[in-house]
């Protein structure tokens, strides 16, 4: 069983060979600069892949791995909505370019549980996004 499938099931969910497909596109994003993409994105590199899946099913698809908690979905600075497989890390947008870059800071993690904590709360989840302007040199 393909490492697909198995995330698959463990999401519970069926491995459909649409499924299958999108999936490869999302983890085959993982590893490129750009992780953030759009239904269209998707289904456009489909198409260059010779694989034949609507529009609609990919939209039908990205819900489904949403709502199973296997990726995430997204809307940026003004734009559309764009979808990423699940990880370890935040986002900052330039506010001039539309850019989305990713970070990671094990202390930023550690202080948002302190402030949960000392609340009264565990933290399950967080959405931070930091809208930033480049520094002029």
């Amino acid at each position: 069983m393909n490492d697909q499938n198995k995330e698959l099931k463990k999401a519970g969910l069926k491995a459909t060979l649409p499924r299958v497909k999108i999936m490869e596109v999302l983890e085959s994003t993982v590893i490129q600069e750009e992780a953030h993409f759009s239904a269209e994105d998707i289904y456009k590199e489909l198409l260059s892949r010779g694989e034949n899946i609507g529009l609609a099913s990919v939209y039908r698809v990205l819900t489904q791995f949403e709502a199973a908690g296997m990726v995430k979905k997204h809307h940026f600075e003004g734009s559309h909505a764009v979808y990423e497989v699940l990880g370890d890390h935040e986002h900052m947008v330039d506010i001039e370019t539309g850019k989305v870059l990713e970070f990671q800071d094990s202390d930023l993690i550690e202080k948002l549980n302190k402030i949960a904590n000392d609340s009264g709360y565990d933290l399950v989840d967080h959405n931070l996004v930091l809208h930033v302007k480049k520094i002029d040199s």
